[in-house]
């Protein structure tokens, strides 16, 4: 009964390959073909086994075609949209990944990163790694989230002004502030100056006054001076860290090497790009 169903299943995902389509809930499955629900989780299991199927999420199925048997999974580009949409979260794909479909990245991102408002656990689907990181409010920055087209569909994505500010709002997740400022020196020039000043209204001072310090000595001025507006407005500035880490860290406590007055950015060391 399980083989006869497994037949009948892949005949689904055949189907579902034919029209462009790599994911299908089990509620979908088991509606189509006429099976319960355990007879189908049998025979999606067998499938699993034999790695023409994922399920990066319980009840949740992404197609493995033919041509990434080898990675064991297509890339989390054709379905990150589905898995968002069925686990009922906003999203977007930002950091590091987010500034390489801007083009602002020198070395391969080893991991897809997601934000969204819920702590999701990371998901291993085949060799790719999707690593997800929390923020309370996703759309109170809706402005810098923008669509990417896919090979399936679409999905969302930080705008550069946003990757800038996510960039130095999750540090480590950015690879620490050498890379920050590595990724920044290309991605600067894609940044929209308005957007960039509306965004950094709705993000922690700190985060605007490191950004506007390292754009500034990267050379972006015209792109930060909008921003150096909008921070004013907003009262008053509290001096801060460029990178905090130097602060609490006993191996890298370092006096302080200078301290910009315009973004009130206290500076121990000066962040070197990677050539």
């Amino acid at each position: 009964m399980i083989y006869g169903n497994r037949l009948s299943l892949s005949a689904y995902i055949n189907g579902l390959l034919a029209t462009g389509g790599v994911v299908f809930t089990a509620e979908q499955a088991e509606r189509a073909l006429g099976v319960s629900h355990g007879a189908l989780l049998d025979a999606a299991e067998q499938m699993q086994h034999k790695g023409m199927l994922l399920s990066p999420r319980q009840g949740f199925y992404v197609v493995v075609p033919p041509q990434y048997a080898a990675w064991g999974a297509p890339p989390p580009t054709w379905y990150i949209d589905a898995l968002m949409r069925y686990l009922g979260r906003p999203y977007y794909v930002g950091l590091l990944k987010a500034a390489q479909l801007h083009g602002a990245t020198h070395q391969a991102v080893m991991q897809f990163q997601v934000i969204s408002n819920k702590q999701i656990p990371d998901i291993r689907a085949g060799r790719n790694l999707i690593s997800f990181y929390y923020r309370k409010d996703v759309m109170v920055v809706k402005a810098g989230i923008e669509d990417r087209k896919t090979d399936t569909g679409v999905m969302k994505v930080s705008s550069a002004a946003l990757t800038a500010l996510d960039l130095l709002r999750y540090p480590r997740a950015s690879g620490g502030l050498d890379n920050v400022v590595t990724v920044l020196a290309d991605l600067g020039s894609a940044i929209d100056a308005e957007q960039l000043k509306a965004l950094s209204l709705v993000t922690e001072k700190p985060v605007v006054q490191r950004l506007g310090y390292l754009l500034e000595a990267l050379g972006y001025v015209a792109v930060v001076k909008p921003m150096h507006v909008a921070l004013q407005e907003r009262g008053s500035v509290r001096w801060t860290e460029l990178d905090r880490q130097e602060l609490f860290d006993p191996d890298l406590a370092l006096p302080p090497l200078a301290r910009d007055d315009r973004w009130k950015v206290i500076v121990r060391r000066v962040p070197e790009a990677d050539q």
